[in-house]
């Protein structure tokens, strides 16, 4: 199977199997989605739903976390990981957005990188979830699986990953591959325990077919 086949082998696998994906993370606007991203950093979704509720209660929105001070907010979110610099950069961000942005999240990845603690990733994936961006963030989930598969060769970086997935899938679904390949690695094509038996694309996957090799 060519690279060309793999790829609209995988994309029509996942448009049967899993149609709408979608973050699991929880919000109600851009701020909050951007926050939630922001702390899901080396952390679980689960954990960031879990402190979120009360986090977005008090600060639903920039304008209610400009200018609080660091021990106000930090009880908040004191449950993830690194915690500490995430405070900061959260409330740096809040102050950004309200003093450059006029209390808006700004659209565009290159005004959503201007933001402190926002790097490519961060802003690949709001800028997806929210407004479509013709993307694919590559985490830890998606370098792991798009390698398994084959979708990517040789790549070594997330940035490598990345350039080579969005030459694959088709644009129109950019931003829905990121989500298929996540949900893929957080629950079936896990790091340590791969559920193969469970896997639709197993006879195609790269790790399982040298698993059964050496069996």
């Amino acid at each position: 199977m060519t690279q060309s086949e793999l790829y609209k082998y995988v994309t029509a696998y996942f448009q049967a199997t899993m149609p709408a994906p979608k973050t699991e993370l929880h919000y109600n606007s851009p701020f909050q989605l951007l926050v939630a991203v922001r702390l899901s950093a080396q952390c679980t979704d689960k954990r960031i739903n879990m402190v979120t509720p009360a986090l977005f209660e008090r600060f639903p929105d920039a304008r209610a976390m400009y200018g609080v001070e660091f021990d106000e907010l930090l009880p908040y979110i004191k449950s993830v990981s690194y915690p500490n610099s995430k405070c900061r950069d959260l409330l740096a961000m809040a102050k950004m957005i309200v003093d450059d942005f006029g209390g808006e999240v700004p659209e565009d990845i290159e005004g959503l990188q201007r933001l402190p603690g926002v790097g490519p990733k961060t802003a690949n994936v709001v800028a997806s979830v929210l407004y479509g961006a013709k993307v694919i963030p590559v985490d830890t989930h998606v370098f792991r699986v798009s390698a398994r598969i084959g979708l990517t060769v040789n790549a070594k970086t997330p940035i490598q990953a990345e350039k080579q997935l969005e030459a694959g899938f088709d644009e129109s679904i950019r931003n829905l591959a990121h989500h298929w390949l996540l949900l893929h690695g957080r629950y079936v094509c896990k790091a340590r325990k791969p559920l193969c038996d469970k896997c639709g694309l197993s006879e195609q996957c790269i790790m399982h077919n040298w698993a059964s090799a050496e069996c």
